[in-house]
């Protein structure tokens, strides 16, 4: 199934940069999903930042993994923030056999994306972010270069993963249970907004998943459920010609004027109103 949460790539095969502030973080104010696979070591101060739709605070000496899928959006920040990273385009990452180079740690990183490293680590990842950078300024990446590059960073993240405590990264139940229901939104929420769907497919009673769900986000099942169809919403309205009946009906709304309200009950304006805003 194709979801339309707008698409973030890289321009060229490998992309670094040691020294990210404020003014480009704040491309990524709206939630996106990645096309590329990025790595970034938070050098200074604090953000938080919504990572499939999981909040997170970022920290210093926080190493993040975004694999290719992940939706993410940046929220607010308590003080200066830098960070340095390096990126591959989908061009690049689909030479890789994702599952082969992390090993075992695949859905570790996936469900824990965020790893603090001490400072000698950090100063590892500084330099070598730093040494890619001049390589991807100073001349174009092969698509080979960049694979090879990716894969040795991906077989440095496998080590880090394996040697945390396992009781570190195991999650609850209800964790667990929350995270699968997230996924599925995201995999069905062009058709499927009912919550007691989401019940029905992770085998649980709409009580219980409501409950779990509350207790871990703070947030009722419905509200992330919208929250997801809304991220998809204002992409379409801000940048596609798609008319308001195209829209509606692309996601399965039964009709113009259904959308319309429920598009102005979670936003508190019509969607033509946020279009032309």
């Amino acid at each position: 199934m194709k979801h339309n949460f707008p698409q973030v790539d890289l321009p060229v095969e490998m992309l670094a940069w040691r020294d990210v502030t404020e003014d480009i973080l704040n491309l990524y104010r709206q939630s996106c999903r990645l096309k590329a696979c990025i790595f970034a070591l938070c050098t200074e101060g604090t953000i938080k930042a919504s990572i499939n739709l999981m909040e997170y605070e970022i920290k210093k000496n926080d190493l993040i993994i975004l694999m290719p899928g992940t939706i993410i959006q940046l929220n607010e920040q308590k003080e200066k923030v830098r960070l340095c990273f390096v990126g591959f385009s989908a061009h690049c990452v689909n030479g890789i056999n994702l599952l082969q180079a992390t090993m075992g740690s695949f859905s570790k990183i996936w469900d824990n994306p965020i790893v603090n490293v001490s400072d000698t680590v950090a100063s590892y990842f500084i330099d070598y972010f730093a040494l890619l950078t001049r390589i991807s300024i100073a001349h174009p990446t092969s698509t080979a270069m960049g694979q090879s590059v990716l894969h040795s960073i991906l077989l440095g993240i496998n080590t880090l993963y394996a040697r945390r405590p396992q009781n570190i990264l195991a999650k609850s139940r209800k964790e667990e249970i929350c995270h699968k229901f997230v996924q599925l939104v995201i995999e069905n929420y062009m058709t499927e907004r009912r919550a007691q769907f989401y019940a029905d497919k992770l085998g649980i009673s709409l009580q219980h998943l409501s409950t779990t769900v509350k207790q871990v986000t703070g947030r009722n099942v419905l509200d992330i459920i919208s929250h997801v169809v809304i991220i998809d919403v204002k992409a379409r309205l801000k940048s596609t010609d798609m008319t308001i009946q195209e829209i509606a009906y692309s996601l399965n709304f039964p009709s113009a004027s259904f959308f319309g309200k429920y598009f102005k009950r979670h936003m508190g304006m019509s969607p033509l109103e946020y279009r032309n805003s």
